[in-house]
């Protein structure tokens, strides 16, 4: 949930929208960001928060948001004025990111308390991770906005400083600190142990806790401390959870979720249904597909691919680097598949042209029309050496022994007298004849292939390993084309 630099820079858009309005007003005045914004630590769906200082006698609130919906730069139902706030402000939502904005005039306080974030920031190096988790943790439940009683960032943000401030262990504040044994200790402090009754929050001098009764002595008459009491280190007077009625029900948040995950890391965790499907910080924290859909659509409008192309070494170089060697791995790849392509075209004329060749032999053409129709045996095993063909016999017509010590010249006497003379009851040796003779032709178009084809055979070659495995294993059936791709791969 911490924030991209995409994110950073569809803000900055919205921020420069917003101030071409405010300088066509007024030219003189002085747009500056606070808040959240300010800091770093806001979250995908937080608010920019703006303040404009110029002179006016009075506030012009009424005067800007006519502006504001004048150039459309919220949308029309969004932009709202709360003049009788305690510090007066204009409310809108961004008509093109859907951001929401917050502006006020003339307030110190703001730039000056972001200041004082980033002080404490450098001094505890865990309060990034702590904040933005119970920020959006609050967020899930519509407790993070002082109007309806919820905790301010500011106060979230002073009450993490105080957890840290005052934690029992010296080893708390280090940098790699168990962040989860914090969250857990801040949720045990502050939803069970912390008395908001009688005590108030001070963070000036190292920081202390401070009884309310105190406290309402140095009040001016009619005023007494809230229930949740956060003295501002800024203006020792101002009570910064004042305007956070609901308090109580933030206890009872911060209680959940204390009892939820010391469960969770608990002995007996690991014996609960969902202890491998459910990550312990998600049982008390939801990422909503909409928020996801939205971050996603930020980086596509805003990512790398958008920005503009830096003057030296940057992320828009290395992509534009990258985006060329890609065009041309895709370019060498089409040319080795075009390359491919023809080298089988090539070898399946070759192997038909010595297919030819071979029929010249001493054998009849009825014979070689059979032998040249395919380069496999015949139980669909391809026929590798010459030695492998003479010694394996046809599956389909196994021969006895005094076949297999006939001399090649009797053999060939035999087949040719046997396709011109024998009857149709002889068929089955005929057959085996031709296989026969096919293995002899065979080995003589290797011979023929090693002299006036080497670049093919050598390829052959390199499968010399692994072809023989098929004579010494189980028989396993081969489709038709198999020697034309051992050709060609």
């Amino acid at each position: 949930m911490s924030p991209r630099p995409e994110e950073e820079k569809m803000r900055m858009e919205v921020v420069s929208r917003i101030e071409s309005v405010i300088k066509e007003l007024w030219p003189s005045a002085d747009v500056q960001i606070f808040g959240s914004f300010k800091t770093g630590l806001y979250l995908p769906t937080s608010d920019i928060d703006l303040v404009v200082f110029g002179k006016w006698e009075n506030l012009p609130l009424w005067t800007l948001e006519e502006a504001l919906r004048k150039h459309k730069v919220a949308d029309e139902d969004s932009v709202k004025v709360l003049d009788k706030a305690t510090v007066p402000i204009i409310k809108l939502t961004d008509s093109f990111t859907e951001v929401k904005v917050d502006i006020s005039f003339n307030v110190q306080n703001g730039v000056r308390a972001a200041d004082l974030i980033k002080d404490f920031t450098k001094k505890y190096p865990v309060l990034p991770y702590l904040v933005l988790v119970l920020k959006q943790f609050l967020l899930q439940r519509d407790l993070n906005e002082v109007f309806t009683g919820g905790i301010g960032s500011y106060s979230l943000f002073l009450m993490a400083v105080s957890f840290l401030q005052l934690h029992p262990r010296e080893d708390a504040c280090i940098p790699n600190t168990n962040y989860g044994v914090l969250l857990i200790e801040f949720f045990e402090l502050y939803g069970r142990h912390f008395n908001y009754l009688k005590t108030g929050i001070r963070i000036k001098d190292g920081g202390s806790y401070v009884a309310k009764d105190e406290v309402q002595k140095n009040m001016l008459d009619g005023y007494r401390p809230s229930m949740l009491y956060i003295e501002d280190p800024l203006q020792p007077g101002n009570d910064v959870g004042r305007s956070s009625y609901g308090a109580m029900q933030v206890k009872q948040a911060f209680d959940y979720a204390y009892v939820v995950l010391s469960h969770a890391v608990s002995p007996i965790a690991k014996y609960y249904p969902n202890n491998e499907t459910e990550s312990i910080l998600g049982r008390i924290i939801r990422v909503t597909d909409e928020v996801a859909t939205y971050r996603d659509w930020i980086s596509k409008q805003w990512g790398l691919q958008n920005r503009p192309e830096p003057s030296c070494n940057g992320n828009g170089v290395t992509l534009i680097v990258d985006t060329q060697q890609l065009d041309k791995c895709n370019n060498n790849l089409s040319e080795e598949n075009e390359a491919l392509g023809k080298c089988r075209s090539k070898a399946s004329e070759s192997l038909s042209k010595h297919s030819s060749n071979s029929s010249s032999g001493p054998v009849s053409s009825s014979s070689a029309t059979q032998s040249s129709s395919s380069d496999v045996d015949s139980d669909a095993t391809p026929c590798k050496t010459p030695k492998q063909l003479l010694c394996r016999p046809s599956a389909g017509n196994r021969v006895g022994p005094q076949d297999v010590t006939l001399e090649s010249s009797q053999t060939v006497g035999k087949m040719q007298s046997t396709q011109t003379t024998n009857p149709p009851n002889s068929t089955n040796k005929s057959q085996h004849g031709s296989a026969r003779l096919f293995r002899s032709s065979s080995k003589g178009f290797q011979g023929t292939t090693q002299t006036s084809h080497g670049s093919l055979m050598t390829n052959k070659q390199h499968q010399g390993k692994s072809n023989n495995q098929y004579y010494h294993g189980k028989k396993r059936k081969h489709k038709r084309d198999a020697p034309l791709s051992d050709l060609c791969r």
